[in-house]
Parts: structure tokens; sequence; C-alpha cells
């Protein structure tokens, strides 16, 4: 069953969710959010299905948001300035509680990253209760050096405070091997085993009744919840909101407009200082005033 940009499909108490833009590395498209609930819903309705598999078609698991047609076009995250932050808010807090229905889904969901999960494709992995990687696969959120933040907040929760700084700060990619050995994900393989790994780790799920997925899943979850993940969900979201239209972000993107997204990321990636920053240039050294 194809639902928007998802491929659905159930099989023997197991629901494979598939990400199907593989010509675009699965990219989120304005709709895709959306797609993603319906598809949840879904499994959530169908009695049948015990454990929930999400992945991507091709070569990625998911690119992020398709941020060719959002930086360099007209879209519902970028505003004219001055902006309106509460628009904003709401078309990506939208975008969250649309990924974190697999979270809220009562059936444990296996997020099986064959291929890279980047910006918004690593909120909709972190997302996923159990996260099994190609070991060659990267994730990670370059967007945290200019122009986003993560909305779903899950890097803090699933890594810790001072790992979780590490990646923010940096917004590196980590391959799937270093995602393991820093607690991350449940595990890596080699690409030619993960079909095998995550189907041996749904088999040993499936036969578990779903009441007791469900209750330990919840206690697990409002665990989470008691931490205040929805206050942090909402700062995140607002916050990647001011990152798009900070002095940098709407540099970020005047250059992605000049000169494409891809060399705009080029720019910004390597660890050199960001272009359009207020610092750039400028001495730190000499007197102050008050």
């Amino acid at each position: 069953m194809q639902i928007g940009d998802i491929e659905y499909q159930v099989v023997d108490r197991v629901a494979t969710i598939t990400l199907n833009r593989p010509e675009r590395y699965n990219a989120i498209t304005e709709g895709m959010p959306g797609d993603l609930v319906e598809a949840v819903e879904k499994t959530t309705q169908d009695d049948s299905v015990h454990v929930v598999i999400l992945t991507g078609a091709g070569r990625g698991f998911c690119g992020g948001y398709d941020l060719k047609t959002f930086a360099e076009g007209d879209n519902p995250a970028i505003q004219d300035m001055p902006w309106d932050a509460m628009i904003d808010y709401q078309f990506m807090r939208r975008c969250t509680d649309s990924f974190m229905s697999l979270w809220r889904c009562p059936k444990p969901v296996i997020a099986k990253v064959n291929g890279d999960a980047v910006a918004g494709g690593s909120d909709i992995a972190l997302c996923c209760d159990l996260i099994m990687m190609s070991d060659s696969a990267r994730i990670g959120y370059p967007p945290a050096r200019v122009w986003g933040c993560p909305t779903t907040a899950m890097w803090v929760y699933r890594l810790g405070a001072e790992r979780a700084k590490r990646m923010l700060f940096t917004g590196d990619l980590v391959s799937g091997t270093e995602a393991e050995k820093m607690g991350l994900i449940l595990q890596a393989v080699p690409q030619a085993k993960l079909d095998d790994a995550v189907t041996a780790l749904a088999q040993r799920i499936k036969g578990v009744p779903k009441n007791q997925l469900a209750m330990m899943k919840t206690v697990v979850n409002q665990a989470y919840d008691n931490m205040g993940l929805n206050s942090t969900q909402t700062l995140a979201t607002l916050f990647d909101g001011f990152a798009r239209h900070s002095p940098e972000g709407i540099a970020f993107k005047a250059r992605a407009e000049e000169a494409g997204f891809k060399q705009a990321v080029a720019e910004r990636d390597p660890g050199e200082p960001i272009p359009g920053s207020k610092s750039v240039g400028k001495s730190t050294s000499g007197p102050t005033s008050q």
C-alpha cells in the first residue's frame, strides 16, 4: 500500500513502513510527516501487528527535509522578514508531533537505518524505540552549525548531556559503528547483514502479546515524559525557527539561493568560521565599555 511518500505493508505480525523517495534520499516533503502519521495509525489499529520496522528505500534512510527545495525556494518554513515565530512554530510542531507518532505508537518500532540519517532524518530515526544501523551509514544533525535545531530533541535523552553537546556543537555525522559505541543506537552491523539482524530482532519481539509490549513501552516512555521531554521539544521547535531566521540563517539561505544548497552546505560544514557570522573578521581584543 502506498501512502503518499510512504510504502506500507504487513507480513506475519510485522508492519514495515518505508520512506519512499529514493531519488531524493527519502528527503522529507511537506506532506511526508502526515503520511507517516497515517501509516503509524494503521499499525496501531491493525490487531495483527505486534512490531513495526521503519526504513528507507534505496541507498539512504532519510536525508532530512528536502532542503534543496526549502532553502532555494518559497515554503511554509521560511518567511519574509519580519517573520511570525508562532506561524513557524505551528508548522514545525506539526512535523515534530508527526515524527513522535513513532514514539507514541503502542507497538515497538525498530528503525532499520540502511543509509544516512541526516538532520530531520535523524529526528525520525531517534523517535523510534530501537535503532539498528549499517556500520557504514551515518547519522547526525549538520544544521546545528547554522539553520536548524533538532526539534524532537532526542539527542540528549539518548546520549546524556556531554555527548549530546558534542554532536550538536559540531553538527558532525558519525558512522553506525561510532553511534553504537556512543550508546546512540542499539547495534551497528555490516550492510549485508542488516536485513537479517533486524528481522531476527523483530521475530524475537513479535511473539510477545501486544498488551505486554504496550505496557513495557509506556513505562519507559513515561520516565522520559517525567524528565520534561515535551517541554524540551517545545523549546527546540521554537529555536529551529529562530535558527532559520537569525542573521546567519538568513545569510545561509541567501547563499543557497545564489550558489545552490550543496555549495552553501560545503561552505558551512568544514569547520571554518561560518559565512555571514557577525564574529568573522572582527577582533575580540581591545578596550571594552560598560
